[in-house]
């Protein structure tokens, strides 16, 4: 009888034991990066970003774009996509474009200045790379402007990115790309119409003294660092001409954007690009021919190749939206 009631002591002991320690031991702990996904840490980057102040997020904003956050990385998650953060500023871009878009009706990829989303993007201040997706929803009656409809209105915005099919799945595309790791949300709702937009962006570099402008023939420079484990492979500037203003009724017309104009005004290989390198920093000099913005882009590998080769870009993503202005 007492080896009975010792063999059920054991029992009872060891699942006590497993009780106090499996929490500890077993269970994922979170991250630090994920202790910081909360309203309060998003609060006060909200507060720190001091760019285009004039769409910044109010607290309920804040909470319904978090809410939005979590549908956005549960598409992610179905196609083993890591999840993405959120943006502040990538958020107030797509905040200035929803607001824009709603107010004049229309549903696109150019603003009224005839600026596609790495323009945007890179005028407010941004230096990564970005993918936009769009989505635009309209009513004959007027909408009741509450948390709980916006809420609605985005979930079918990304509901409707996330149904479509090929060949035609452009927008899902983008939500399911695993090169991303922080996305900007934005949204308008005024009368009669919705705007939603999502902003995708791939933060792999840091960058330092980029110049926003340049004198053609001017001699400058960008300063870009790596995290010390990859190195640049290459670079491509596109020249895009100076946009000119569209109609509401010209963006509705366009479709689909492309990430390049037609113009490649210069490229710099992998080789060429180590001379460059200190460390992990590049300070490459750059000058400009002509008037125009230029757009460059950086593609990064984990082998340095420092004399030439075979390359290519296929299957890469570029890491950079840099634009710069051009004039005499």
């Amino acid at each position: 009888m007492f080896r009975k009631f010792w063999k059920t002591l054991k029992i009872f002991i060891i699942i006590a034991v497993i009780i106090i320690i499996f929490p500890r031991s077993i269970l994922p702990h979170k991250s630090v990066d994920e202790q910081k996904d909360n309203m309060e840490y998003y609060m006060a980057e909200n507060e720190k970003e001091s760019r285009l102040t004039e769409f910044k997020d109010d607290k309920e904003a804040i909470r319904l774009k978090l809410a939005q956050l979590e549908i956005i990385n549960k598409s992610r998650k179905k196609f083993n996509a890591q999840p993405v953060k959120f943006d502040i500023l990538a958020s107030r871009v797509a905040n200035k474009m929803c607001r824009e878009a709603a107010e004049n009706e229309f549903v696109g990829h150019w603003n009224m200045a005839g600026e596609k989303p790495y323009h945007r993007y890179a005028f407010a201040g941004g230096y990564d790379h970005v993918s936009e997706n769009a989505f635009g929803e309209w009513s004959t009656g007027y909408y009741e402007r509450t948390p709980e409809k916006i809420g609605d209105l985005m979930k079918l915005g990304h509901g409707s990115f996330m149904s479509e099919r090929a060949p035609n799945d452009g927008h899902k595309k983008t939500v399911i790309a695993k090169e991303h790791n922080f996305v900007g949300i934005g949204y308008h709702l005024t009368g009669k119409q919705f705007r939603y937009y999502e902003e995708f962006i791939d933060r792999y570099f840091e960058f330092e003294n980029i110049p926003g402008k340049a004198g053609k023939n001017e001699s400058t420079d960008i300063t870009v660092k790596t995290d010390g484990k990859s190195f640049l492979y290459f670079l491509v500037i596109y020249r895009d001409k100076f946009p000119q203003e569209l109609t509401a009724s010209q963006i509705n017309r366009k479709g689909s954007y492309s990430d390049f104009s037609e113009e490649e005004y210069l490229t710099i290989p992998a080789w060429e690009l180590s001379r460059y390198r200190s460390g992990n920093t590049y300070k490459i000099p750059l000058k400009f021919s002509k008037e125009g913005l230029y757009y460059i882009q950086i593609f990064s590998d984990k082998k340095e190749l420092t004399k030439p080769a075979s390359i290519t870009t296929r299957g890469k993503t570029p890491y950079s939206g840099i634009v710069i202005k051009v004039t005499d």
